[in-house]
């Protein structure tokens, strides 16, 4: 197992990233206490700048979605945050453009064996989905929602919370009704406050 405050020297020392169009500045929270894991895509640009995750509105409705306060959240020895890809990948045409894959390859492994205590991963994205849920291609991201009972209670598949996503919220209102309560006491439950 790796030490978590050694990965994360290694980490931030990375270099993969130096043909990024904003350069190397990874982005991960971790601490082998932490009860549970966001798995997500990429920072964006936002993030890159501020160097903190989820310090955005999508960082709103995702501790919104958890029941718990910023203060919480950024306790690493209860929340692990690791993107598939730690640095910003650049824009494309209709947004972000997908994490570069030769992070996850070198750094995936060991940053989960660094995380023992993990007992929840939140699946943000098609490509954390596809890593850590065996996603298939043609799967839609509203099927995989859907189908969040059969990888519970360890692992839940969740949309971004992006603003950009207010349709699929509006289409998808089973996902607060049903999902929601149930992650929030879950939650409250690993960090003992439920």
């Amino acid at each position: 197992m790796s030490e978590p405050s050694k990965l994360l020297a290694e980490i931030r020392r990375c270099t993969l990233c130096e043909g990024l169009p904003l350069g190397p500045r990874p982005i991960v929270q971790l601490d082998a206490r932490a009860r549970i894991l966001i798995a997500g895509q990429a920072p964006g640009r936002l993030t890159h700048a501020k160097g903190v995750p989820f310090d955005d509105p999508s960082g709103e409705r995702l501790r919104d979605w958890l029941g718990v306060d910023r203060a919480t959240f950024y306790d690493a020895s209860k929340f692990a945050v690791v993107p598939m890809g730690f640095c910003f990948p650049g824009s494309g045409k209709s947004g972000d453009l997908p994490p570069r894959p030769e992070c996850a390859e070198r750094w995936r492994e060991p940053v989960l064996e660094a995380l023992p205590a993990v007992a929840l991963t939140l699946v943000l994205g098609r490509h954390a989905m596809a890593w850590h849920l065996g996603l298939e291609r043609r799967a839609t991201l509203t099927s995989v929602v859907e189908g969040w009972r059969a990888r519970w209670p360890e692992h839940l598949p969740l949309p971004h919370p992006s603003p950009r996503n207010r349709r699929w919220f509006a289409n998808n209102p089973w996902f607060e009704a049903e999902v929601l309560p149930v992650l929030r006491g879950r939650v409250a439950e690993l960090l003992g406050s439920g």
